[in-house]
């Protein structure tokens, strides 16, 4: 099928400079990425470690690899050589292998604390309680040297109800800010929110990355 590169130019046009695009590539073939990276993208998200793996070893390797998915503990050895940022972390000890695994490899790793903000149960991340024990953690303990505590994400209900989307945006955006406070950390600079669907809200909400695929590469194939 191929990308569509007329939508991906209009997209990246209307975002300017202050919004990051990770064009969502997972379940697509490697020659759609290369067409994408071919028109200057360089930002892409993955969410099975396998398929991340798989793709990485045969496309540019100043890709940068976005994890989006849940990542298990036990995988982060397979995607530390190389992936840039991991999304979706979502306790304090992954964080802590994510910083182990980064220091075999000799990396700093960019990390997003993952917040649960949408109805749907189905969802992973931090409440509102945890995600403040983890930062006073954090800061208290400050033993990681390989990873960056890059900022937040967050993925609003699947729904047409875009009044509750954008109320869930605004609560994601007042606890990056309550973060911020406590960290009080350059480092600490983006919120992730907003995707195919509701990423024009996300960013009227103060979102500055967000994650797009189906618009740009197509609906997604399955296999069977």
């Amino acid at each position: 099928m191929g990308i569509d590169s007329k939508k991906y130019k209009e997209i990246i046009t209307g975002l300017g400079s202050s919004v990051k695009l990770v064009a969502v590539s997972k379940t697509k073939p490697v020659e759609d990425i290369r067409e994408l990276y071919d028109l200057g993208q360089r930002d892409f998200g993955e969410n099975y470690v396998q398929e991340m793996t798989g793709k990485q070893a045969q496309l540019p390797q100043d890709i940068r690899w976005h994890f989006i998915g849940h990542l298990q503990s036990n995988k982060i050895k397979y995607i530390a050589p190389f992936v840039y940022m991991i999304q979706g972390v979502d306790s304090y000890k992954l964080l802590a292998e994510i910083d182990k695994q980064a220091k075999k490899n000799q990396r700093i790793i960019q990390c997003l604390l993952q917040v649960h903000i949408a109805a749907e149960e189905t969802k992973f991340g931090f409440n509102e309680d945890e995600l403040t024990d983890t930062i006073h953690q954090f800061k208290q303990k400050n033993e990681f040297e390989n990873i960056k505590l890059s900022g937040l994400m967050g993925m609003a209900s699947f729904t047409e109800d875009q009044n509750l989307v954008r109320k869930e945006f605004i609560y994601l955006r007042s606890l990056f800010d309550k973060v911020s406070e406590m960290l009080k950390d350059d480092n600490f600079s983006t919120l992730s929110m907003g995707m195919s669907s509701d990423y024009r809200i996300a960013i009227e909400e103060g979102s500055n990355m967000v994650r797009i695929g189906s618009l740009i590469f197509g609906e997604r194939v399955y296999n069977k």
